[in-house]
This record gives C-alpha cells, structure tokens and sequence, in this order.
C-alpha cells in the first residue's frame, strides 16, 4: 500500500474511530506533545547527539501511549499492525497528517460534542 492509500483508508475510518470524549481530549493534547518531542529528537540527533534525543523521543513515547489508553476507550479499536514499518507509516500519517486534518476540518470538535463520556 502507498503512503497515498494508507492516508485514504485512515481518513475514510477516522471519524468512527475517534468518537469517545476522552479519547479526543487525549489526542488534543498528546498529538502537539508527539510534534514537540519530534522537533526535539530530530533536532538534538542533528545538533547535539543521540544522548539529547532521548528527552524528544521519552515525549514521542508518552505521547504515544496516552493515545493508546484513549483508543482503548473506543468502541471501534485500531487494526492491528502488521510490522514495524507498518507501526512506523500508520504514526507518522496519523501525528503529522490525519489527526490535523481531522481537527482543521472541524471533525474533532463534532465528534467531541456529540461524543460519549
């Protein structure tokens, strides 16, 4: 599957997969918290070395894992990935793509109102 589809098939299940309340608060903030650790992480492998990267990559980590414990909440949970690399496309496409189109395009905000809780 291209990066292409990958972003299609998210975005046409995105909606239904993100409708619990506290699941959309979890991502509203730990998304901007995965972007920052990112910035970080890249930024001190580029500048500084790995030692510094760790506090970025500690961020992208935590992050993940609170949207985690909001996915757990959903009815309808993520597929399973299918690898690494897998894991690897589905993040970066739902961080940095699919989750703020979703706010840009005023999703979060319906789903949040209309949302369980």
């Amino acid at each position: 599957m291209t990066f292409e589809e990958l972003l299609k098939v998210q975005w046409s299940e995105y909606a239904e997969r993100h409708r619990d309340r506290v699941n959309l608060l979890i991502h509203i903030v730990a998304v901007p918290l995965f972007w920052i650790g990112s910035i970080n992480a890249l930024g001190a492998l580029l500048f500084s070395g790995l030692f510094a990267a760790l506090g970025g990559l500690l961020l992208m980590a935590l992050s993940l894992f609170a949207q985690g414990i909001g996915h757990d909440r959903e009815a309808l949970q993520p597929q399973a990935f299918a690898g690494a690399w897998d894991f690897v496309r589905r993040i970066v496409a739902e961080q940095f793509i699919t989750f703020p189109r979703f706010v840009l395009s005023g999703g979060w905000l319906r789903n949040l109102e209309a949302g369980s809780r």
